[in-house]
């Protein structure tokens, strides 16, 4: 389904996914999003998709060209922990917890991001963290960490981990955060979702929380949203 194809300045690549990986130290999948029509002397925003619990990179950034074609070079890792076969016999992933796991999480993306820098034109202040249902706790945890590292948070059907670090406030206000939440979400309930808008925004953090008529799946109007906010933040008309 997905192709490996070594990219050089000679070729301008096509609109499609790109399988890559990372040594973080055994070898750990990368899937790249490449927009139509991609300019190479273009700094592109880059949104990096954490999948949730019992998912993968593959499902996940399948998402990426409904949110757009045209305006973003996406990025999705797998989870390290093998959480469950599905009948098809693919495999689905967990993002684990504790001080060991999140030291592994924090490498992996960093090395990811640092090697798809070297390969597009990825604008350094432009970097997005887009987290679905469990993987918004990754987002969330790697946003407060290193809030200057990032231009916002995204966590759909997502919620804030019990230990995420609160302790950097005065470099998290520069983050923008976008929550989006089903009513109907019964694995993580509406209320979870206020709480954490209210911390956020108590904490001074600029916080946009909309409800979606769905469950704990992704509606299709979240990355239409999705799309519009992290464009509105391109433009610099937060």
């Amino acid at each position: 389904m997905y192709s490996t194809r070594v990219i050089t300045d000679a070729i301008r690549p096509a609109e499609g996914f790109y399988v890559s990986a990372v040594e973080s130290p055994r070898r750990l999948p990368v899937l790249t999003f490449l927009p139509g029509g991609y300019e190479p002397n273009y700094a592109y925003p880059l949104v990096l998709f954490f999948h949730g619990q019992g998912s993968s990179e593959q499902q996940i950034l399948r998402l990426a060209p409904r949110l757009s074609r045209r305006n973003y070079i996406c990025l999705a890792l797998r989870g390290p922990h093998v959480a469950m076969r599905h009948n098809d016999g693919s495999l689905g992933y967990a993002w684990d917890e504790g001080t060991r796991a999140e030291a592994f999480a924090e490498e992996y993306v960093f090395q990811a991001i640092e090697q798809i820098t070297q390969t597009y034109n990825i604008h350094s202040q432009r970097i997005f963290l887009a987290g679905f249902c469990e993987g918004g706790a990754q987002a969330y945890r790697l946003g407060l960490a290193y809030p200057t590292k990032f231009a916002g948070i995204i966590a759909m059907n997502g919620q804030m981990p019990a230990n995420a670090p609160l302790l950097r406030w005065p470099e998290a206000r520069r983050l923008r955060v976008l929550m989006g939440h089903g009513i109907a979400n019964s694995v993580i309930p509406l209320t979870s979702a206020r709480s954490t808008h209210r911390l956020l925004y108590t904490a001074g953090l600029d916080v946009q929380f909309q409800t979606y008529p769905t469950n704990h799946r992704i509606h299709l109007d979240m990355l239409r949203d999705m799309n519009r906010w992290i464009m509105k933040g391109v433009g610099g008309l937060w």
